[in-house]
């Protein structure tokens, strides 16, 4: 395994070998940026440590570009971090523009931090640091292959410094800790999520006894803030196969402490010979196959709580089996207060994944024969500009193993799409408004707000998806004035 940086990269560092030189530090490469180079990943984040003072290291840096990037830094903790632009044609050393945000394209971020050594106590999350040498530093690493450092020095520059064999552990995709890693976990309990979020990430295997550190150690997630849990549990739903992620953390029993509503889930119940699938791993499914699909972290979301109600609904019905009545409805509910626990966003994302999850079912009785332009409507009405994303969704929903099951729902699908579009096309109704307002309403028939305004609205909207009248201004305001004067209410102006 080689380390290829490119050629601006390697100016970057040239400067942190030059400056560390001139204080008469010792500076190394480690962690995440060795271990991605290695493997060939894309990263633009990069950590070095020193045997020094890694924010007085970060300003030596810094001068050495022109003009003079800011720096970043936090006293109490002993770091600082610069960030350079690598895309800039003229000039390597230039650094971001004004206005420049993280995570930028060209954007190589730097954190520099001394060397240390950390003790915890038992049941907090603040370490008692001190300084420590290069070793010490690797000790207090997650993982072996997080603990791989590169040499910046002119002496032995390049020179790999890996006590704990990370490089034969990331050769053979073993995510291990450095340590005991029932020490190493109970520094960090959220490191037990870390090494199930990376066995996701690299589709590695976490090592027996690091494993068994995690099943042991579980319960000890709860001092972690929601915060740094729900960022893991993002990543996890990111990766390119979720599933090991969801799958470790119900297995070792950290997903019964964090998210145990879907653990309920998991198991299928059999009774006078009728059976269900287990939802837990039919949801695994349905969030591998969108996936394949879609890199949108909140239609994989909508994936993940699609079916979340269906033990609170699940009833046997005799005669015909288990029913899991109104599930989407329910789990639209479910939906916000999920969200508010595990710290995720209360604004329209949050709105997206309710959508998705009350109406991931309408598709499904749309594949039926003899379906009305109305129930075409309709859909296209409540899904607006959200209808592809609840096709993907519909479409990753389909985890039957018989093939020719998948092949007639996977055409029925097509043929709801094909009907959509055709509607679309001639009604135009995603993302409708309707041709009159309420504010109009109001003026028509001298109303102020109040209920009679919403029956007309409805009425209205009702009327247009139903085909009864023409999507038109003046086939609006006559519906209008015949249904208020139904009600008892006279027209003030037409």
């Amino acid at each position: 395994m080689e380390i290829h940086c490119t050629e601006k990269e390697l100016q970057v560092l040239k400067k942190i070998t030059d400056a560390a030189a001139a204080l008469g530090v010792k500076a190394y490469l480690i962690g995440g940026f060795v271990r991605d180079k290695l493997l060939g990943r894309p990263t633009k984040d990069a950590d070095i440590v020193c045997t020094g003072d890694g924010i007085e290291l970060a300003m030596a840096v810094a001068k050495r570009f022109d003009p003079v990037p800011p720096v970043n830094y936090f006293k109490t903790f002993g770091t600082a971090h610069i960030k350079i632009n690598l895309s800039d044609n003229n000039d390597s050393s230039k650094a971001p523009s004004k206005g420049g945000g993280l995570g930028e394209a060209g954007a190589f971020d730097i954190e520099f931090v001394g060397a240390r050594k950390e003790s915890y106590q038992l049941h907090s999350r603040k370490p008692e640091v001190e300084p420590g040498t290069l070793e010490e530093d690797q000790e207090r690493r997650d993982f072996t292959m997080n603990a791989l450092a590169i040499s910046l020095n002119k002496k032995d520059y390049g020179k790999l410094v890996d006590p704990f064999n990370g490089l034969s552990d990331l050769k053979h995709k073993i995510i291990k800790t450095p340590l005991d890693p029932l020490q190493t976990f109970s520094d960090d309990p959220l490191r037990m999520m870390r090494a199930i979020r990376f066995a996701a990430q690299l589709h590695f295997l976490i090592e027996e006894k690091t494993l068994q550190a995690i099943k042991d150690g579980a319960y000890r997630i709860k001092i972690i803030s929601q915060e740094r849990i729900t960022d893991e549990l993002n990543k996890i739903i990111a990766s390119p196969r979720p599933s090991i992620g969801f799958d470790l953390l119900y297995k070792t029993g950290l997903l019964h402490i964090i998210f145990p509503q879907m653990v309920d889930l998991a198991g299928a119940e059999y009774k006078d010979g009728h059976g269900h699938k287990d939802n837990f791993y039919h949801t695994l499914q349905v969030l591998d196959n969108l996936a394949q699909v879609s890199d949108d972290i909140w239609l994989r979301w909508a994936a993940v709580l699609h079916d979340i109600a269906k033990p609170l609904t699940k009833k046997f019905e005799e005669g015909h089996g288990w029913t899991f009545h109104g599930h989407e409805v329910v789990g639209g509910r479910m939906v916000p207060r999920i969200f508010t626990k595990l710290k995720l966003p209360q604004n329209e994302k949050m709105r997206f994944v309710k959508k998705m999850v009350e109406l991931h079912l309408r598709p499904i009785s749309l594949t039926k024969e003899n379906i009305t332009d109305s129930a075409i409507r309709r859909l296209l009405f409540d899904a607006g500009e959200d209808f592809d994303s609840l096709m993907l969704l519909c479409e990753a929903d389909i985890t039957s193993k018989n093939k020719q099951k998948v092949k007639r729902y996977i055409e029925n699908f097509q043929m709801v799409r094909q009907r959509c579009k055709e509607v679309e096309e001639s009604d135009h109704i995603r993302n409708w408004q309707p041709p009159v307002t309420g504010e109009k309403i109001m003026e028509m028939f001298g109303l102020t707000p109040s209920k009679p305004v919403g029956i007309l609205k409805n009425a209205l909207k009702d009327a247009i998806l139903d085909g009864e009248i023409p999507n038109t201004y003046e086939a609006a305001c006559q519906f209008l004035i015949t249904r208020a004067n139904e009600m008892g209410l006279k027209t003030i102006k037409s």
